[in-house]
């Protein structure tokens, strides 16, 4: 008897000891993977670095963005990881977990609203004033709020900071009624006449609009209309209201 429990104990005491040198290894590893990457992407901190599945590697998450590293610092790879027994997108998984950081971040009152009285699904939007496809999007938000679809607008004017479509943005934010400013802003109305309605004092407007264009970017959104979903998944370009409550549906299912 005694003998078994001193056989435990042994056993116990070397499965802690290889425990503790596995977990230095890491220690050492990731200590050795932040420097290599801090000189590649200074300006970058990552928000975890872990072991990959991938025996050797390590995945390092900066957002929504997703690169492995080998153990010993020499190999970057960046790509989408598959598991091919369940086939799942790994990287994918850990992108739409970031999407959905950096969208949670944003604060819900710098967005223009559209919900319909009960809301089945909400969409995050990236849109541009002057983007056709945003325009036709939003003449059928009434379409989309009657099948339950609550789109929250933010903006991303694809020319850039400093250019009559931001501008448009800036003045659309920070209109009394923001809801009717994008509305006529997407129907056409000159900039000058959304300007005589949209003015209101006290308003920073112009840093909502570069908030919103920064979490475009964290997101990786490249085009507009850009819809992101509550689990972070996104869906680029405009999709008409039947065929997005299907894709939606068929989400939620699949999560269920």
């Amino acid at each position: 008897m005694i003998k078994r429990i001193l056989y435990t104990v042994m056993v116990i005491g070397m499965s802690l000891g290889i425990s503790s040198s596995v977990l230095a290894d890491e220690q050492q590893d990731i200590k050795k993977i932040t420097s290599v990457l801090s000189k590649l992407m200074p300006k970058a901190k990552p928000d975890s670095i872990k072991p990959a599945v991938i025996p050797g590697m390590y995945e390092a998450v900066f957002g929504p963005q997703v690169v492995y590293v080998s153990k010993d610092g020499r190999y970057v790879l960046e790509g989408d990881l598959y598991d091919l027994t369940t086939r799942t997108n790994l990287t994918d998984i850990q992108r739409r977990s970031g999407r959905e950081k950096v969208i949670s971040s944003i604060d819900p009152s710098t967005m223009i609203d559209f919900a319909p009285k009960k809301v089945k699904y909400t969409i995050t939007a990236f849109t541009d004033i002057d983007c056709a496809y945003c325009r036709k999007l939003h003449k059928h938000m009434a379409d989309y709020n009657k099948l339950g679809i609550e789109f929250r607008y933010m903006s991303f004017p694809r020319s850039g900071v400093n250019t009559p479509s931001f501008y448009k943005a800036v003045s659309v934010w920070c209109a009394k009624d923001r809801k009717k400013a994008i509305t006529d802003a997407k129907n056409g109305e000159s900039l000058k006449q959304i300007q005589q309605i949209a003015q209101v004092k006290g308003k920073d407007c112009r840093s909502i609009i570069l908030n919103h264009m920064q979490a475009a970017k964290e997101v990786g959104v490249n085009g507009t209309p850009t819809l992101v979903l509550s689990n972070g998944q996104v869906i680029p370009g405009y999709v008409e209201p039947q065929r997005l409550i299907k894709i939606l549906d068929q989400i939620q299912n699949t999560k269920s």
